[in-house]
């Protein structure tokens, strides 16, 4: 791994006018890297690199597009070792972990790959005689990606991989977190595809996002990330009318009934609220537990929490703002900063928290997980729906009944039960409602949506001329 990073654009690497940042490493502080601090220059110029090369790589059948996108995926596979290393070295996170990310991008490759063979449109029927109505799928044009850094290499492979398999060019904006991943998997992009179908630009979001946002040669804006940015992106791109689509956060909860099978539900809620030190969209930072198994669930979930490796909180700046987000509560466990080096925050248990409180209702983005008793399933149901967000959920109990009476009623896009409140898989739509998105799905077919639009093309025959 370099320790100058530099943006992708046209298929050359490039410096910004604007210097460079500094890259540290979560784990002990350190310096990793130094990257481009990219401003509307080179956005403009990665844009541009995206439209001059977009209309020729349309122009390839789906099944041409599908096989690279194949050949990315088996590329990224043979250096899963290597890219998972960079994810240690500038997210924190256990080798394990990534390593486990690494498998995914994969596999998401793997799936678009495969809908080269079943980029499908329809065929409809017509009032007027004679005439048959072809529904077909067109590329979008140049589409802007931003992504978050909690999981970098599938969240560039949720978005880079079904953007450029629908025939679109791509300039992708990383997190400033994860510069150095972005820059592996751009790298190994350039070897397969042809220059500016997709480029890397880096920067700090507020000064390399909005002129990818606001500009008009971008037609699709891609999002993943917290509400407060996706707002600000929703109301740039939609002043121009551009196609923004929105994967945002959660305060996801996790049900625990008095039938459930309690070590299940133990290892679940804690696995749903501290690992990636609680830095998912899908995280459980709400564990809902029914009043008589309050206090035996409670036990087993400190004392889990109490052993539980968790890595590193992203920055220094995100170490702070959850520490000062816990400053007064009802801390039954954790709360405080760990005595080494780096940016860890013991997994916290906070209890007693009003439901209208502002710690019940913000996304912290951390390991940080609040419980709450509840009398039944009524008021357990209440809960989970008293939430400005509706990203994930689940619920562990016994009961068919009860499962199946809060899938129905709970308002989230994502529901499990006996089991946690993260796991999608390439081929399962992902998304949200209310303020966990804008009603798009990210990964399955329902991508295919996002990176295309429909084309009805109508023809008119006339039977005298036979």
């Amino acid at each position: 791994m370099r320790s100058e990073i530099g943006n992708l654009i046209g298929g050359q690497t490039s410096e910004a006018a604007g210097g460079r940042f500094e890259k540290l490493r979560p784990g002990d502080g350190s310096l990793l890297c130094t990257a481009p601090r990219s401003g509307e220059p080179e956005v403009r110029a990665a844009v541009a690199a995206a439209r001059g090369a977009q209309r020729e790589w349309a122009a390839r059948t789906p099944v041409e597009r599908g096989e690279i996108v194949r050949e990315l995926a088996l590329a990224l596979r043979a250096r899963r070792e290597e890219a998972a290393a960079i994810v240690v070295e500038e997210t924190g996170k256990s080798l394990e972990l990534a390593l486990g990310e690494a498998d995914a991008a994969v596999e998401m490759g793997f799936f678009v790959a495969g809908e080269g063979r079943r980029l499908y449109g329809r065929t409809t029927t017509s009032a007027m005689p004679n005439r048959t109505v072809l529904v077909t799928r067109r590329p979008v044009g140049v589409a802007g990606l931003i992504v978050s850094f909690n999981t970098p290499l599938p969240n560039y492979a949720w978005k880079v991989f079904p953007a450029v398999f629908c025939g679109n060019a791509a300039v992708l904006k990383p997190s400033e977190h994860t510069p150095a991943s972005a820059a592996f998997f751009g790298e190994l992009c350039q070897k397969l595809l042809p220059p500016g179908v997709l480029n890397v630009v880096h920067g700090i979001g507020s000064e390399a996002g909005p002129p990818l946002v606001e500009s008009s040669d971008v037609d699709l804006v891609s999002f993943t990330g917290s509400a407060g940015t996706g707002r600000s992106i929703s109301e740039r791109g939609g002043a121009r009318l551009a196609k923004v689509v929105l994967e945002l956060g959660g305060k996801n909860a996790l049900v625990v009934c008095d039938d459930a099978d309690l070590d299940r539900a133990v290892e679940w809620s804690l696995a749903s609220a501290f690992s990636n030190a609680g830095q998912r969209c899908a995280a459980a930072s709400r564990v809902v537990v029914f009043d008589s198994v309050y206090e035996e669930f409670r036990e087993r979930f400190l004392a889990g929490a109490r052993t539980y490796e968790t890595g590193p909180v992203i920055s220094e700046q995100s170490l702070e703002r959850i520490l000062r987000a816990l400053e007064g509560q009802q801390v039954a466990g954790g709360g405080n900063r760990l005595e080494r080096p780096g940016w860890w925050l013991a997994p916290s248990v906070v209890e007693d928290v009003a439901r209208d409180a502002s710690l019940s209702r913000t996304e912290l983005f951390g390991p940080v997980a609040l419980l709450y008793r509840v009398g039944d399933l009524d008021e357990a149901i209440a809960l989970v729906n008293d939430s400005p967000y509706g990203l994930t959920s689940a619920i562990h109990t016994a009961s068919l009944h009860r499962a199946m009476r809060f899938a129905e009623e709970v308002e989230a896009g994502v529901v499990v039960v006996n089991g946690g409140t993260h796991g999608s898989e390439p081929h399962m739509g992902f998304g949200g409602v209310k303020q966990s998105g804008t009603g798009w799905r990210e990964a399955g077919i329902e991508a295919l949506d996002v990176y295309t639009e429909w084309k009805y093309v109508n023809l008119i025959a006339d039977p005298a001329r036979t």
